[in-house]
């Protein structure tokens, strides 16, 4: 698994378990629901601006984000 991937599997985890909709996270994040999809499929390069914006979005700390078995391997 590359890093977009893992990325993106951590973005949709932490979503899921807010029980928001890739809509509700884009406007929080002020990017588009479509940027959240390709972002949580691996499709998209995510600069660290806007990772950093959907992080806090999704109410965690970078280093939160960062301290899961996805990243771990």
């Amino acid at each position: 698994m590359n890093i977009k991937d893992k990325v993106g599997q951590r973005i949709k985890e932490l979503r899921n378990d807010l029980e928001i909709s890739q809509e509700a996270l884009g406007l929080k994040a002020d990017v588009d629901r479509t940027y959240v999809t390709d972002v949580e499929n691996g499709r998209r390069n995510v600069s660290v601006e806007i990772l950093e914006r959907l992080i806090k979005a999704l109410g965690v700390s970078i280093a939160e984000f960062f301290n899961s078995k996805e990243f771990k391997k």
